[in-house]
């Protein structure tokens, strides 16, 4: 199984083309996996052609029953069809086992998002005056302008804005690179926060670094720096079930859909491959005007 697995990776990468995250994520599932069936079968080496319908129900079953939730489980069972799926097409597997296993019930949870009047209040929290008060204005003003993932503001440079067209340049799941709007907030943010940063990245010794956002050190801002910094603000307005950076995405898409924004071009602009993806937030909107309408309609 291992030489398969390093086969599939390798297809991931070069040939699917997908993120470097993805794949982390489909070789650490494959390898629960495999440690799984070499328990099992009692042997180093796991034979590809043993795997078979109810040897994948015991591994999903073994997840469920340590706490996993129907997400992880869907997506373990994913990693495994996929794979499944290469096999029988690249190594001669005659038939997918994984293909008969009902994937896991998806969980149904509308996404935690700030109104309007918390998202004001999130942008006057950070200084004006001190180079980790424009940075976090920046980030903060950047996600809910654009709806971008934690991922893709990561990677950003500098190179990637274009702040007179108010325009960036975003590299999405599979490598895929897409134009989004940067709002007047966000770009007023950005330009106050490149004059500073520079002063800092002088001082750091580090004039050359490409990075959008840096830390203290000059260099380019983890993905854990960046969820500290979104959570850090946000809790500081309200007790959200979720304070990462993913509930700005969804502020944003809600915000928008609920200013009547077209539900394709939403989707186009958070870089959904499908629509579906996209629908949930029809769900977020449905819902409040229900509340809306329950308090005021005197027969309701």
């Amino acid at each position: 199984m291992d030489t398969y697995l390093k086969r599939f990776l390798l297809h991931l990468d070069l040939e699917r083309n997908l993120s470097d995250h993805t794949i982390s994520a489909y070789e650490n599932d494959l390898r629960q996996f495999r440690k799984f069936l070499q328990e099992q079968l009692g042997c180093k080496e796991v034979n590809v052609r043993l795997i078979d319908r109810l040897s994948i129900r015991h591994f999903l079953t073994q997840i469920k029953s340590r706490g996993a939730k129907g997400s992880t489980m869907r997506r373990k069972l994913a990693a495994i069809r996929s794979f499944m799926k290469y096999l029988c097409t690249r190594e001669d597997l005659k038939v997918n086992p994984a293909a008969a296993v009902r994937m896991p019930r998806r969980e149904k949870h509308l996404p935690s998002f700030l109104d309007m009047v918390d998202a004001g209040r999130l942008m006057e929290l950070p200084s004006r005056t001190t180079f980790g008060g424009r940075r976090d204005l920046a980030i903060l003003e950047t996600f809910y302008s654009t709806g971008i993932r934690l991922s893709e503001l990561h990677w950003l440079d500098v190179s990637d804005m274009d702040l007179f067209g108010e325009v960036l340049k975003v590299r999405g799941k599979g490598r895929k690179e897409r134009m989004v709007p940067l709002g007047r907030m966000a770009v007023k943010a950005i330009k106050a926060y490149l004059q500073e940063r520079h002063k800092h990245l002088e001082r750091a010794g580090r004039v050359r670094e490409i990075a959008l956002f840096v830390n203290r050190f000059g260099g380019r801002l983890s993905r854990r720096g960046i969820q500290g910094v979104v959570r850090r603000y946000i809790e500081r307005v309200c007790n959200l079930r979720q304070m990462s950076p993913h509930v700005l995405r969804h502020t944003f898409a809600t915000h928008m859909l609920d200013r009547g924004a077209d539900l394709r071009a939403v989707q186009e602009l958070l870089g959904h491959a499908s629509l579906s993806s996209t629908q949930v937030y029809t769900h977020v909107t449905t819902e409040r005007l229900k509340r809306v309408y329950d308090q005021s309609h005197p027969r309701a």
